[in-house]
């Protein structure tokens, strides 16, 4: 499992992916961060859980970079 996440072109196809979608009007992840600055009101289990999932590909991505400064 390990060689797929340090696989660029999978973490990219994942933030691409599950990392963004759905896409209109705004990205989900965009919307789940806006919500949680502005206080987080009425978030539920279920957002949060939803929020990890779909920040999960930009972790590893923010992991895969950082591994790869000399």
């Amino acid at each position: 499992m390990s060689k797929y996440f340090d696989n660029w072109k999978f973490i990219l196809f994942l933030c691409l992916t599950l990392g963004l979608a759905p896409y209109y009007p705004e990205p989900h992840i965009w919307g789940k961060i806006k919500w949680i600055r502005g206080g987080a009101v009425g978030m539920g289990l279920i957002d949060w859980f939803d929020f990890v999932l779909h920040g999960f590909p930009w972790v590893l991505l923010l992991r895969w970079l950082i591994r790869q400064l000399p």
